[in-house]
């Protein structure tokens, strides 16, 4: 079973901006989700995690070793698909993996070819293997990110950011995918997509302005707000003074009128009505209480 253990973590960058506040999470084996709005902090915490940068104060070990100390370490055993990554112009999938598979220490020929030719077939890629990675659609260059990530078959994997902009269906292929890789080690996925959470992850965390908010597993923090979150249609001028008189949590467009989600132990008013609550209701609520504080 593999751990990773960060312990009061914060990062200060040098114009004044505390990105993470004093974070502390225990992550093992699996899917782990961290949810945020855009600029909560989760990059900066994905990172520094993957010793890219060096925080200002606090400690994270992985297996028992202080990665902050031994930052090889944490190298080793690492997989990365950050938001964005380049790849060489002109070069095909299986070149560019063999190069990656070189710098990562990989230096058997033949392992690196059984390997390769592995993860092409795992991400549902070996029929590409010939053709340039820049010219393939967005979801498989998310899949190639994830086989890049896989080389040398590391314990931990860090995938940020990795649906957005893809259709339903690659989205759906490349969830699958990360379903798979999370049964032997940890995969941390860092979004701001509720959905992608709430079909993969068995644990998750929520932070915003670099704070954690929120911990737990999403089944049972959805059974936490049940009998308490309520819903009503209401036009869409009328939700100025629905704020005014109610703890609206979100609101969403359907046919034209505004249907808006409360919470409350007890009805609001007459018109509103009893909805079961889901993962988006739990992100939505709690981000409403920390705006509050």
């Amino acid at each position: 079973m593999n751990s990773l253990s960060i312990k009061n973590l914060s990062k200060t960058y040098e114009n004044g901006t505390k990105a993470i506040n004093n974070l502390s999470l225990e992550i093992t084996n699996g899917m782990f989700g961290l949810l945020g709005p855009n600029g909560a902090g989760k990059s900066t915490l994905m990172r520094t995690i993957a010793a890219l940068q060096e925080p200002s104060s606090g400690i994270i070990e992985f297996n028992g070793i202080n990665i902050l100390e031994n930052p090889m370490f944490i190298r080793e055993n690492l997989g990365y698909l950050p938001q964005e990554f380049g790849v060489y112009p002109k070069i095909s999938a299986y070149r560019l993996l063999d190069h990656l598979a070189i710098l990562k220490g990989i230096v058997n020929k033949k392992e690196r070819h059984d390997q390769i030719l592995y993860l092409l077939q795992q991400t549902n890629l070996l029929q590409h293997k010939d053709k340039a990675v820049h010219s393939f659609s967005g979801g498989m260059r998310q899949r190639f990110g994830i086989a890049q990530a896989l080389l040398g078959n590391p314990k931990i994997i860090i995938v940020d950011e990795p649906t957005a902009g893809l259709d339903p269906e690659e989205r759906n292929r490349f969830n699958n995918l990360l379903s798979e890789i999370g049964e032997s080690i940890i995969v941390i996925l860092s979004t701001h997509i509720v959905e992608d959470v709430r079909d993969l992850c068995t644990k998750m965390a929520v932070i915003a302005n670099g704070k954690l908010i929120l911990e737990g597993n999403p089944n049972e923090t959805v059974n936490s707000l049940k009998d308490k979150i309520w819903m009503k249609a209401i036009q869409k001028t009328e939700l100025e003074s629905h704020k005014e008189h109610f703890n609206i949590i979100s609101s969403h467009l359907n046919s034209g009128k505004l249907n808006i989600h409360v919470y409350s132990e007890q009805r609001p008013d007459s018109g509103f009505e009893l909805v079961s609550p889901d993962l988006n209701d739990v992100y939505f609520n709690v981000l409403s209480q920390n705006l509050k504080k």
